[in-house]
């Protein structure tokens, strides 16, 4: 919600994490914010603070996106670890990949595992932006700047995918995406990342867009903690 709509679905943010962490939920990753006012919905689960942003949807010009807090400020909160945006071949790399790479020295001065999100263009797009093969040259660069593990686009198929996983050197996540998929597509995902060596997800609004979030989450939990199909 720092710089996209999730209103209705997201307007009590202390029903939906309680919903998810009763799911099964391993980690919360979200903002300064909700992480400040909402440690009690949180509760025994991880939290993984976003310290980038600083652009909104409402913007009538393209932004870049930058660091808006610290890895102080994440200790403070009590985070298990931190995530920003790395955006290579964007128009906007010349920020976010140089921020990545300050971000990860001071996380290893601090002993913080930080996750890069690397998306090939960022939300420029392109006909071929989220092609594998950029996907995974995208995903090198993030470990190669420092990331502990990266989160980023599932290919479309396991083959693929392990051509990615093989290729970097830290443990890969998968998200959701911005569109809500139908539950057994998101689940048939999930479990074909895992099978080409992914090592879980980090999903937002395919999680909490959903009717009974904690569902959807203990049935993700299961492919990843359980081996269910």
């Amino acid at each position: 919600g720092s710089g996209m709509n999730v209103l209705p679905e997201l307007a009590d943010p202390a029903e939906k994490i309680e919903r998810v962490v009763a799911g099964g939920a391993d980690v919360i990753m979200t903002t300064f914010g909700i992480a400040s006012k909402f440690a009690d919905s949180i509760g025994s689960a991880a939290l993984v603070l976003r310290v980038d942003g600083g652009y909104s949807q409402m913007a009538q010009n393209a932004n870049p996106i930058r660091l808006i807090y610290s890895v102080e400020d994440a200790l403070r909160l009590g985070a298990d670890g931190v995530v920003c945006m790395g955006f290579p071949g964007s128009k906007f790399e010349a920020q976010t990949l140089p921020y990545l790479s300050e971000l990860a020295s001071v996380c290893y001065k601090w002993g913080m595992p930080l996750m890069a999100e690397m998306l090939p263009r960022g939300f420029e797009g392109g006909e071929d932006s989220r092609s594998p093969e950029n996907i995974a040259l995208a995903c090198r660069m993030g470990v190669e700047l420092g990331a502990d593990f990266i989160k980023t686009d599932f290919t479309g198929d396991i083959e693929s995918f392990k051509k990615v996983v093989a290729g970097t050197f830290a443990p890969i996540v998968v998200l959701g995406g911005g569109k809500a998929k139908d539950p057994i597509a998101l689940l048939q995902q999930v479990y074909d990342s895992v099978q080409a060596g992914g090592r879980g997800v980090a999903m937002g609004r395919n999680v909490w867009r959903q009717p009974e979030p904690e569902k959807i989450t203990r049935a993700i939990a299961r492919i990843l903690h359980e081996d269910a199909t």
